[in-house]
């Protein structure tokens, strides 16, 4: 069932022109270890305010919006929550338009799922993302995903990781390095 949500979705963000990369649980499966994950997470190139195509896009997928006052919720989380009734699989769409989801953009990889291939994010920018949660979960994914994909571009990595830790006021890499080692 999430293979033909993930094609669906592909789809018709395609046919909508709207950019995005399947990120989380979903993204982890292809790059990392399988794990139980029961949603799928979708970060998309607009601003909040641009959300009239996107409900257009998920009414063509066939899912039920979950907030009452979708515009208010997205304004105050930057994310549109839905699921699909039939299979009860929760779809999460996040607004993201920073400088590092814009560059993210452009490194997605495409995965072949039925007709479509599908944008994920790429794994360098996945543990990126991963390390700034930082929950015990995602440190495991960080090191299922660096055991699995020996060609990463760990500089990349490093480099983006530091311009998070001035922003952020947090150290990041020693979380980077404790689940790589």
């Amino acid at each position: 069932m999430f293979n033909s949500l993930l094609e669906s979705l592909a789809v018709e963000l395609g046919r909508a022109a709207i950019p995005y990369m399947v990120v989380g649980g979903q993204a982890v499966l292809r790059y990392g270890e399988p794990r139980l994950t029961r949603d799928i997470d979708v970060v998309i190139g607009r601003e909040a305010t641009a959300l009239g195509p996107v409900i257009e896009v998920v009414r063509r997928c066939g899912l039920h919006i979950l907030p009452e006052s979708p515009e208010a919720f997205v304004c105050d989380t930057m994310v549109l929550p839905c699921e699909d009734l039939a299979s009860h699989i929760r779809i999460d769409i996040i607004f993201g338009v920073s400088g590092f989801e814009t560059e993210a953009f452009e490194r997605t990889r495409p995965i072949r799922i039925g007709s479509a291939d599908v944008q994920f994010v790429s794994p360098e920018d996945l543990i990126v993302m991963k390390i700034i949660a930082g929950r015990p979960r995602d440190l495991d994914d960080v090191r299922a995903i660096a055991l699995k994909n020996p060609a990463l571009d760990l500089d990349h990595v490093r480099a983006t990781l530091t311009q998070f830790e001035q922003a952020l006021a947090q150290r990041l890499l020693p979380r980077l390095d404790e689940a790589i080692t």
